[in-house]
């Protein structure tokens, strides 16, 4: 497997401080079934941090916020990459953390099809960023 299609510890959105600081100072929008927010900080390693959460009110079991938490991220990591190229020649560091808000799971080709959605538009910020 070729080292870009991955989605390392590094590229992971863990830290609790940068979580808050992304929920309140952060911008956001929605694109039906999440609600993504983002946020432009100072140049760090890695140039593009992502995160992803699932209400439990909305799904009880564990088993199944997982499952879409697991789709999510795989289809986010299969299509990061002209996002990330693009941070990194702009000298940009992104915080990015998506909400799933619907109370139906669906299809990985729909979830695939999404996130390619949210991934555009946040080139187009990118691009617009001074």
């Amino acid at each position: 497997m070729k080292k870009q299609f991955t989605l390392g510890t590094n590229e992971r959105l863990k830290s609790r401080k940068q979580i808050e600081l992304l929920f309140n100072k952060g911008k956001k929008f929605t694109i039906t079934p999440f609600r993504v927010y983002y946020l432009f900080n100072q140049m760090a390693n890695p140039p593009l941090q992502f995160g992803v959460g699932v209400s439990n009110k909305n799904f009880k079991k564990a088993v199944d916020r997982n499952k879409i938490k697991r789709q999510v991220r795989d289809a986010y990591r299969l299509q990061k990459i002209s996002l990330h190229q693009k941070l990194k020649d702009k000298k940009y560091q992104f915080s990015v953390f998506l909400i799933y808000t619907s109370k139906e799971m669906l299809e990985y080709s729909e979830v695939f099809v999404q996130i390619n959605k949210i991934l555009d538009k946040l080139g187009l910020i990118i691009d617009t960023e001074n």
